[in-house]
């Protein structure tokens, strides 16, 4: 019995030994700020509040500040429903099973046996015909001298992080993408009101036409120009209601449900379209970014996966026993005088042809690929951001001039309709202020979309965050515990 503890203990000394390298973090230079950022907006913390409660802005359902309560509804729904993030849910589940049985290898393994045998040759041996009855229970254990399995465990263990975030950014992307597809459904929605209103003027004014042309006060050339501008607007309809549809599928599929009708809340020129969210350092954005997160994981995996490699070159050691019982019928069967056997075995690989040694090699330029893939993934997430704060700035900027662009088309087109009534003006002045009119209209629509998707997309390129009911009412709880502490 000595014996066997002092190989345990052995074995467990052992096992301190890992190969390969830890992993020590991956380091490159950053820009300590954004370029397209305007420092005189920039947004604390500690500046933004939600139903009383402050947080920080990885655990802000940053679409509330719409204060549209539809929009705020459809997430939730995706939340739930969305068969991506169920997808992603269970790649989490699965990595997690996948730790267990890694960490599993590490632990001896026992097994049981039962034979019931007749014949003349037994045990190696000829005589009379007879039975044989034998049960015996074994355990075996390759001891992780050089840390293989841990290796593999820590690369198991990569993996579930990765995967949790996996999923996390995903739930982030859902909202992105929901938030997104409804600014579309409600532009898409404006812009069919304001082409069947168009349409019904431009009609209205095209019978007028066709009246004076009746009595020989306009010339033909005015009617046909009014019917080009009534089917002008009247083809847009059709587009529009088009995309309302195709807009109302994608919500649908995003919330998990069959194609339906989507219910809108507040138009686009109601929207809060002034937001501004707390942006951080590029370097701060590593800790934030579930895609950037989700690469380092994949080096970390990537770089115990090369450690396991380095392992396999190595000695392995095994140890093996037996315990069992034999006899001729099941009531001769005893523990008296049991069967048993203890063992150990050292395998070392002397020559394999370098194919071990490539296949370090192999993992080890795998790393390489990994890190490279996490830098160009954080690389790409600064200038996600960068993009997006150029568009958001910009946009505003088109914004201002499309709000003047209409109100000033459209008092174009209420006086040009004036002039030629009183005969000042020729049909065609009126018609050019009716176009100019009209693409205003649809021009500040798309730009009111586009801005609320940018502003979505860069909620989204810093890191997003969400909370569930009961993590937000987790939070609410520990901020009220630490105010509480405070006052203490």
């Amino acid at each position: 019995m000595k014996k066997l503890v002092y190989i345990l203990v052995i074995a467990a000394l052992l096992q301190a030994c890992k190969a390969g390298k830890n992993y020590k973090g991956t380091e490159f230079n950053q820009p300590t700020s954004y370029r397209m950022q305007d420092t005189l907006r920039t947004v604390a913390y500690d500046t933004i509040n939600t139903d009383s409660l402050q947080l920080e802005t990885s655990n802000l359902r940053w679409w509330k500040m719409y204060n549209d309560p539809v929009l705020d509804t459809l997430v939730k729904e995706a939340f739930a429903n969305n068969r991506n993030a169920l997808i992603a849910a269970e790649n989490v589940l699965q990595s997690r099973y996948a730790l267990k049985i890694q960490n599993a290898e590490m632990l001896p393994k026992f097994n049981a046996d039962f034979q019931a045998t007749r014949g003349n040759f037994l045990l190696n041996q000829v005589g009379p015909t007879s039975n044989l009855l034998l049960g015996t229970a074994g355990v075996s254990w390759e001891i992780d001298i050089w840390g293989k399995f841990r290796r593999l465990s820590e690369a198991a263990r990569a993996d579930l992080v990765a995967s949790e975030y996996g999923y996390r950014g995903i739930m982030i992307a859902l909202v992105s993408d929901v938030a997104s597809n409804y600014f579309d459904l409600l532009r898409a929605k404006k812009q069919y009101e304001i082409a069947k209103r168009n349409a019904k003027s431009r009609d209205s004014m095209t019978q007028i036409i066709q009246a004076r042309y009746d009595k020989g006060i306009v010339p033909m050339i005015d009617v046909d120009q009014a019917k080009i501008q009534y089917a002008i607007a009247a083809g847009a309809i059709p587009q529009y209601r088009r995309q309302i549809v195709q807009l109302e599928n994608s919500i649908s599929i995003l919330l998990g449900k069959n194609p339906g009708p989507i219910e809108t809340g507040k138009a686009l020129s109601e929207q809060n379209d002034d937001l501004e969210l707390p942006l951080e350092t590029p370097v701060q954005l590593l800790a934030r970014r579930p895609d950037v997160i989700q690469a380092e994981y994949g080096v970390i995996a990537q770089n115990a996966i090369t450690g396991a490699a380095k392992a396999n070159r190595l000695p392995s050691l095994s140890l093996t026993g037996i315990v069992g019982i034999a006899a001729p019928s099941f009531s001769q069967l005893t523990l008296k005088d049991p069967l048993w056997n203890l063992g150990g075995s050292l395998l070392a690989p002397l020559f394999y042809f370098g194919q071990l040694q490539r296949q370090v090699d192999i993992e080890e330029s795998r790393t390489f690929q990994a890190v490279y893939q996490y830098q160009n993934t954080v690389f790409g997430a600064v200038a996600e951001v960068e993009d997006l704060l150029i568009a958001i700035s910009t946009t505003k900027e088109e914004i201002a001039i499309a709000q003047e662009r209409r109100r000033v088309a459209l008092e174009a087109q209420f006086l040009a309709r004036e002039r030629y009534d009183k005969g000042v003006t020729s049909y065609l002045e009126f018609l050019e202020q009716q176009r100019q009119a009209f693409d205003a209209e649809l021009l500040l629509e798309d730009l009111r979309a586009v801005l609320l998707t940018n502003q979505v997309q860069l909620y989204k390129a810093l890191g997003g965050g969400w909370l569930s009911e009961e993590e937000e009412q987790a939070a609410a709880e520990a901020e009220a515990e630490a105010q509480a502490n405070n006052n203490d």
